[in-house]
């Protein structure tokens, strides 16, 4: 928060402010100066147009009450030059005059005179009318020098953000290449691991050591979807990660992300209820929405009940193209409802041990395809993820 009262100049009494009364007539000079004189104001005087520049240079006045008839150089030009000088133009002229014509008072306001008082002085309506343009010009010094604090408390300020952003550049940068390592790291190993682990499965004749082996492919497998989801992550949230769109059938990538779950399917006798709206095309990339089904489909076997059932409907509403896949397990809890598009949240599908990246990589995917995911339990038990993709027509 900015603080500019503390950096303001509060409004001067009168002995703070410096008028200069320029008249070629010693009487005028002495009716003036005894009514300013009278409140308490600084007074400088000069007889006539040339001496009153030379002042004006050597001195700081607040305002000029300038006479326009003076020989050799007259009140106008002594406020034409004033005005054409920038360390003087702001200086606030009234003029004096015994003229009461229309056209002289014009060009005096013209010029850049603020005002003008007519001789005979009424010492009230002279008065008034210098306090007013003082006050005036007090209040624009106060305000001009409220927005150089503001510029340079903008500038401090423009100059942390620029350092701060720089410093969380620096950071996401380091952040994505880091995660991009580790996930490119991790893959080659873990992938030789679950490969060997199915040669074993192959060769090795004993029950045990085949249950042994099956819970080391369940982890490496888990590993790898681990480390291909954080990669895929760090690439979209680092706009990284080029794809290309094409209208496709919608059925048929269910299909393909169905033959990815099949021995998973199998080894838990869950059955598939589809019921697909036929020949829906949307326009997607076709790796990242089978990865995302996949996604998924794996958490909806994971925590479905032996025997179970997954339900994937497909259907199209005024807004969007839907696919809808609902199982028969404990459902989100609370917990989980709240934050399910969250890096590395708890809970991050139905009861999941350990950190979740599943729902917040496919839900950055349904960003990228300008669509949206949302989850919820059934009213009837088990959980329901719904992905919604923006209509073709």
């Amino acid at each position: 928060m900015i603080h500019i009262r503390d950096n303001m100049n509060y409004s001067k009494e009168n002995k703070d402010f410096r008028i200069l009364i320029v008249d070629d007539v010693p009487k005028n000079i002495q009716v003036l100066g005894n009514i300013l004189m009278a409140e308490n104001y600084q007074l400088s005087y000069s007889q006539n147009g040339k001496e009153a520049l030379a002042a004006v240079k050597q001195n700081i006045f607040d305002l000029i009450l300038l006479d326009i008839m003076m020989p050799v150089v007259d009140g106008y030009e002594v406020c034409r030059q004033l005005k054409s000088d920038s360390k003087t133009k702001d200086i606030p002229i009234i003029f004096l005059t015994a003229k009461v014509e229309k056209e002289s008072i014009v060009k005096g306001l013209k010029l850049g005179a603020v005002d003008y008082v007519t001789k005979p002085f009424n010492a009230e309506e002279l008065l008034a009318r210098v306090r007013t343009h003082l006050s005036l010009k007090d209040k624009t010094e106060q305000l001009r020098s409220v927005n150089i604090i503001l510029e340079q408390k903008v500038t401090e300020r423009t100059a942390q953000l620029k350092e701060a952003n720089e410093k969380l550049s620096t950071l996401e940068k380091a952040k994505s290449d880091f995660l991009t390592i580790i996930s490119h790291e991790l893959r080659t190993p873990l992938n030789g691991i679950s490969g060997f682990a199915n040669i074993l499965l192959d060769s090795l004749a004993s029950t045990e050591h085949e249950e042994f082996i099956k819970y080391l492919k369940i982890s490496s497998d888990r590993l790898v979807r681990f480390s291909e989801m954080a990669l895929l992550i760090t690439q979209l949230n680092a706009e990284k990660y080029t794809f290309e769109m094409k209208t496709m059938n919608l059925e048929k990538i269910i299909l393909s992300a169905l033959e990815e779950v099949q021995e998973k399917l199998d080894l838990a006798n869950i059955k598939i209820k589809s019921n697909f709206t036929r020949d829906i095309n949307i326009i997607t990339n076709f790796d990242l929405i089978q990865k995302s089904l996949v996604n998924i489909l794996e958490n909806s076997i994971e925590y479905s009940p032996e025997n179970g059932q997954i339900f994937i409907n497909t259907f199209v509403d005024n807004k969007a193209i839907n696919i809808e896949i609902c199982d028969q397990g404990p459902g989100f809890s609370e917990e989980a409802l709240g934050k399910l598009f969250e890096y590395f949240s708890t809970d991050d599908l139905m009861h999941s041990e350990g950190l979740g990246l599943g729902l917040a990589a496919v839900k950055l995917v349904m960003d990228s395809h300008s669509g949206s995911i949302s989850a919820k339990n059934r009213v009837e038990g088990g959980a329901q993820v719904c992905l919604s993709f923006p209509r073709n027509d």
